[in-house]
């Protein structure tokens, strides 16, 4: 089973069996939001053998077939391994965006922050504030964005051993149980439902601003360094399930 356990400003999600567990961010009711830029999390993740484990730090609208989401998954791995996060974006019901990185450090070893910027330009999401994805507004070509949907914080930690690690060819190992991952510091910012109608609409919400409209210099190169060196897999460039490119992979940054 998964359970939760409060340690001062530290909270662990524990797996030991066959189950998951969906739940909202430090054990409180989701908080759902529209419009808004989340300084996420700080995660310190399963250490040692965690492969068939996902931890998972994402956004979801609760509504089925037509959801948003935005995800952060990170997908175990045998011991001295590296770490591969998984990010995905949902935008009115359509998903299957994957996009995997492998971490340049060890997640296991100490607390790091993961940032998901969501705004009426832009999505980015970050680690230790290196941009490792964005998605852009591109509505104007009758593509997708995830906008018109509040969403909730959501934290899962579960087995998925069919596919996490090495396409599913390494299975998780009961014996290493319990797997421990620990979120501290949740920092969310943005228009709370419900809330004023007029909040997501408003071009004075400081997460709307110039600064947060594109990746500075400094982000576009870390950026490009991180799509360089350790971009292990793209959608974008999978042939064998999309032959013709699809259109958001078009828009850059």
């Amino acid at each position: 089973m998964v359970s939760i356990v409060s340690l001062s400003n530290t909270f662990v999600l524990i797996l030991s069996c066959f189950l998951s567990i969906s739940i909202s961010v430090s054990g409180r009711p989701a908080t759902f939001l529209q419009d808004f830029k989340v300084t996420c999390m700080k995660i310190k993740l399963i250490p040692g053998d965690s492969a068939g484990t996902v931890t998972a730090f994402y956004m979801n609208s609760d509504t089925d077939t037509v959801r948003d989401e935005l995800d952060f998954e990170f997908l175990g791995n045998r011991t001295g391994q590296p770490y591969t996060v998984q990010t995905n974006i949902y935008a009115h019901g359509k998903g299957d965006r994957e996009q995997r990185v492998n971490l340049w450090f060890d997640p296991s070893a100490d607390f790091h922050t993961y940032t998901i910027m969501w705004n009426h330009h832009h999505i980015v999401f970050y680690v230790d504030e290196v941009p490792i994805r964005v998605y852009k507004n591109n509505e104007a070509r009758n593509i997708p964005y995830p906008k018109m949907q509040a969403m909730g914080v959501y934290s899962t930690l579960w087995e998925a051993d069919d596919w996490a690690t090495r396409g599913g060819l390494e299975k998780i190992d009961w014996s290493k149980a319990p797997f421990l991952a620990y979120y501290k510091d949740f920092d969310i910012e943005g228009c709370p439902i419900p809330g004023p109608a007029n909040c997501a609409a408003n071009a004075g919400n400081w997460w709307e601003g110039t600064a947060y409209q594109a990746l500075n210099a400094m982000e576009a190169r870390r950026y490009r360094w991180v799509r360089m060196n350790h971009v292990i897999y793209d959608y974008c460039t999978d042939k064998s399930r999309y032959p013709v490119t699809p259109p958001e992979c078009m828009a850059g940054i």
